[in-house]
């Protein structure tokens, strides 16, 4: 049985983000260095902050991004709780972002997909970039928010 979810702009706090990764993929893809310091930051500090909620008030997807509003939204989080999946939470996440940043007709959307996840931005529209150029000397020691 589905129940209604509800999807807002909202900040949440680092405690309920991470609790919310601990229930989706999206837990594997931050390295362990730091993290609680740098999530704090993250749900602080992105342009736009999408939270879908069921009817108890627990978060079942998220979505967070960095846009100009003018040209550009780079997604930076997608993900939803595994026992919510297959609803189209996540494919309307992805499309109230772009309305928010301004729309399809000006804002190109970019993101890093988990090789798992390729086949559902393909669905969306999305094609896999190859002019983009990237800059990472981070030591990412790999692990699971648990």
């Amino acid at each position: 049985m589905d129940q209604k979810i509800t999807i807002k702009e909202e900040r949440v706090s680092a405690a309920e983000y991470i609790d919310f990764l601990k229930r989706t993929d999206l837990g594997s893809q931050y390295p362990a260095e730091r993290f609680e310091e740098r999530i704090n930051k993250l749900v602080k500090n992105v342009s736009i902050s999408l939270i879908a909620r069921n009817e108890d008030g627990l978060i079942v997807g998220a979505l967070f991004g960095l846009t100009d509003f003018s040209y550009w939204l780079y997604v930076t989080d997608l993900g939803v709780d595994r026992a919510c999946e297959r609803q189209g939470i996540a494919s309307k996440l992805m499309k109230t972002a772009h309305e928010l940043a301004g729309g399809e007709k000006d804002i190109a959307v970019y993101l890093i997909a988990n090789e798992n996840a390729v086949e559902f931005y393909e669905k969306l529209g999305m094609e896999k970039a190859t002019d983009v150029m990237q800059y990472n000397n981070i030591d990412w020691t790999e692990w699971t928010v648990k």
